[in-house]
């Protein structure tokens, strides 16, 4: 286990070197299972509860236990989750016919998978776009694009960047950092061949972005002919929001000791040093705590009245929301530095294993940047930096789309995303050709 531990010293250099020093790998993630572990005794009693009582009042019964049923269902239901859940895009529909669709790996690391939604029956045939679909590493599997998915499949062949917990991920698989993200996108871009597209949604818009400058200088034959980036923190000096404030407010020094932990014991990726994907979540939803709060109270009168339905479409927002994903911490911290502190792409100074990262040397790549008016994540203005950053491509190669009304969520999911912001994705696509 030794290999394991990465060193403290200098997260700026090799954060994978190898290192003896237990003491620098907080216990965080071991109270958290413990505490997960006794609550979860507690969810069991509580979800028996609320069947019992469901078998002996029924749907209907006096208000008293009606409301017990109902609570102890929620706090059940009220938990963290460490597995993916199912993408379950079984269908969509091609030119007025349902086609069914099959999941199918095309490539795979300890870290990332390349996965393919294959169209079956005579859609198969169909030539259409290959679109690879970029899925943020920041706490989230990559089902958290789901809708993204499902609403591209009418018009393209898509293929998404799957990520893994590394919690489940052997020590013995080694480190997992910035260069490495990049390198991985290289490498499913090349899989996907040439004329392929790339959509990135928000953090993997600098990755993006950067393994195209690259490719473009090599000359890369898969060197995608659109990238569009959504939401991204491109340049975090701009407008800069409370997620750039906390990040420009702390050393990294105290992100290391504050929020990285070590895998339990338990786990296959044991002793592996990670962000924790509760951690992130938890830093998110308080900023929110009044949004989530009232989802919760709507989803409990819901379910009082009856109106199954409605709560159901709260209550898959949170299947979903709560099942998160642990970052490798060498991931987590250089993206923290190279990224939210120092905007080294954004200045011009970013490398790539001592490569100086050029996106003017991108001329064959279409351009479609994407922000959102309410966005509280990625602040406007950030995104939008791309244009400057890609200087050698002429500006009918370029295009931006500011979405109103929508947050940050609502540029890749939703009915603004549906509706509003995937024309303009498809159009650009159909343009670069």
């Amino acid at each position: 286990m030794a290999n394991c531990w990465f060193d403290a010293a200098s997260p700026r250099r090799a954060a994978g070197r190898a290192s003896l020093q237990p003491d620098c790998v907080t216990v965080m993630y071991a109270m958290y299972q413990l505490q997960s572990d006794v609550l979860d005794l507690q969810r069991d009693t509580a979800l028996q509860f609320s069947r019992l009582m469901r078998a002996l009042t029924g749907s209907a019964g006096p208000g008293f236990f009606r409301q017990a049923e109902i609570g102890c269902e929620l706090f059940a239901n009220l938990k963290f989750k460490h597995s993916q859940p199912p993408f379950g895009i079984e269908t969509v529909m091609v030119d007025g016919r349902e086609v069914s669709i099959t999941e199918e790996p095309i490539m795979s690391t300890a870290f990332g998978t390349l996965l393919h939604f294959r169209k079956n029956e005579a859609a198969a045939g169909k030539a259409t776009p290959k679109v690879l679909v970029v899925a943020p590493l920041s706490g989230h599997f990559a089902t958290l694009l789901r809708d993204t998915v499902r609403v591209m499949l009418c018009d393209h062949d898509v293929f998404i960047t799957n990520w893994h917990n590394a919690r489940d991920i052997d020590c013995a698989a080694g480190r997992f950092g910035f260069e490495d993200y990049v390198d991985h996108l290289i490498d499913f871009l090349n899989a996907l061949g040439p004329n392929s597209h790339v959509l990135a949604v928000c953090q993997p818009c600098v990755q993006v972005l950067a393994a195209a400058a690259l490719m473009a200088e090599d000359r890369h034959p898969a060197q995608p002919r659109s990238m569009t980036l959504m939401a991204g923190p491109v340049d975090t000096r701009s407008n800069p929001t409370a997620v750039n404030e906390l990040a420009l407010g702390k050393s990294l020094d105290w992100f290391e000791r504050q929020l990285i932990s070590a895998v339990p014991a338990r786990h296959v990726g044991a002793g592996r040093r990670v962000y924790p994907g509760f951690v992130q979540l938890s830093a998110f939803m308080s900023m929110n705590m009044n949004k989530h709060k009232k989802a919760y109270s709507d989803l409990y009168q819901h379910l009082l009245n009856g109106e199954r339905e409605k709560a159901q479409i709260i209550q898959n927002f949170y299947d979903e929301y709560f099942s998160v994903l642990d970052l490798p911490a060498e991931f987590y911290l250089e993206t923290v530095d190279l990224v939210f502190q120092r905007a080294l792409l954004a200045k011009g100074e970013l490398t790539h294993r001592g490569r100086h990262v050029d996106p003017g040397k991108i001329r064959r790549t279409a351009l479609l940047t994407v922000e959102a008016e309410r966005d509280d994540i990625c602040g406007f203005g950030q995104t939008a930096a791309a244009h400057d950053l890609c200087s050698a491509l002429p500006p009918y190669m370029k295009r931006h789309h500011m979405q109103p009304g929508a947050g940050h969520y609502g540029v890749f999911s939703g009915r603004r995303w549906e509706t509003q912001v995937y024309p303009v994705v498809r159009n650009m696509i159909l343009a670069a050709g």
